[in-house]
């Protein structure tokens, strides 16, 4: 039996044992506001190499990486490539939604972990990853696929030591974060990686691991991921799916809009505050021309790829209007429209190696940054 949070409890619910750690999109709570602070105070303590920042070069770097599924070995490809193009830079701020957010801690995290990256996007196929339900547990249950195989890599990928590298990381004044849906609230969470990795002890581990499978977690091919919450000590469950059921990509803004008080309270000049935003989409923002066969289940798919795109060059213009009324500096890369993919199951191995080395060449050659959104000259 389900005890859901009532509409009028929803911003006041915690994580039993957890403080802080997340907030609701297009909200800013006391929590952000303080954060920006202790961003800052965390950066200005350390020495010119060991901040990353205003201290160090006048310069933030923000990587968002989109949902995707399987053509998330895009996005690592490109990130592989940057990294031997030798230009990739430290990241103030790392955010990832669905596939973006297991790329997410990686790319975080820094050069030394491509291979890592590279070995899960191209290693493991459909049946290493998904593992068909009973008829009667597809009938009566939640959910089409089990999510069995998917939780045991996550387990395997984000152990003690990764979040012990997020955690000083964290210190540092640099910033993870990962975004779900709450279904029962259709709001898109925000969850604060890098704080529950400082937790540092087996239930942030867990809760890690827990809000990850959220993010990937597509609704009727794996079951909900239930969060139990509570508000003044009476305890509710929240039901949890992908993030891209709300946001393909995301950026929190309240990061940057707060950044001008927090850099007043700490005595830093707020005209030195410069930033580059990059944008990388798992997914093709040109339109695509493709016969779709005449059954339901093409039907289907066809109109679900079609309403994520159009929700992706939605978001990408927010990104870049915010960014540009902020003198920011926006970088978008996507899959272009002249590849044409030769898929035959929804994580095909060989289709996942011919993306990885579609970014890799893309960055290795030096990528040609987009700095508009598609169609906005038209």
């Amino acid at each position: 039996m389900r005890n859901a949070v009532p509409m009028d409890l929803l911003d006041k619910t915690e994580v039993p044992g957890f403080q802080d750690i997340r907030s609701l999109d297009g909200q800013t709570n006391n929590f952000s506001r303080k954060d920006r602070v202790t961003l800052f105070d965390q950066e200005n303590g350390k020495d010119k190499k060991g901040s990353i920042g205003i201290a160090n070069n006048n310069h933030y770097a923000v990587l968002a990486i989109s949902g995707g599924a399987a053509n998330g070995a895009y996005a690592v490809g490109l990130l592989n490539g940057w990294t031997k193009q030798g230009s990739r830079p430290v990241f103030k701020v790392v955010t990832g939604v669905s596939t973006g957010a297991i790329i997410a801690p990686f790319a975080f995290l820094g050069s030394g972990y491509d291979e890592k990256l590279k070995d899960f996007y191209t290693k493991f196929s459909t049946k290493e990853i998904m593992q068909k339900n009973g008829l009667l547990q597809i009938l009566f249950g939640d959910s089409i696929m089990s999510d069995r195989l998917l939780r045991r890599l996550i387990e395997k990928n984000f152990d003690g030591p990764l979040l012990k590298e997020i955690s000083t990381e964290y210190k540092k004044g640099r910033r993870l974060y990962v975004g779900t849906t709450n279904l029962d609230s259709q709001q898109f969470v925000i969850w604060d990686m890098g704080k529950i990795a400082s937790i540092g002890n087996d239930r942030s581990l867990e809760l890690f691991r827990k809000i990850i499978l959220a993010s990937v977690t597509i609704p009727i091919v794996f079951q909900p991921v239930y969060f139990d919450v509570e508000v003044n000590h009476k305890k509710y469950d929240e039901m949890h799916v992908d993030g891209g059921v709300s946001k393909q990509v995301f950026f929190p803004y309240n990061v940057l809009q707060g950044f001008g008080n927090s850099m007043i309270k700490s005595d830093i000049d707020i005209s030195k505050i410069k930033y580059r935003i990059y944008v990388i989409m798992n997914g093709y923002v040109d339109p695509v021309w493709r016969q779709v066969p005449d059954h339901v289940f093409a039907i289907a798919s066809r109109t679900i790829e079609t309403l994520t795109k159009t929700q992706e060059i939605g978001e990408i213009y927010q990104l870049y209007d915010f960014t540009r009324m902020r003198n920011g500096d926006f970088n978008l890369a996507y899959i272009p429209s002249s590849y044409v993919p030769n898929t035959k199951e929804l994580f095909d191995l060989q289709e996942m190696q011919s993306l990885f080395n579609l970014g890799y060449t893309q960055a290795l050659r030096g990528y040609d940054w987009k700095k508009e959104p598609p169609g906005l000259n038209e």
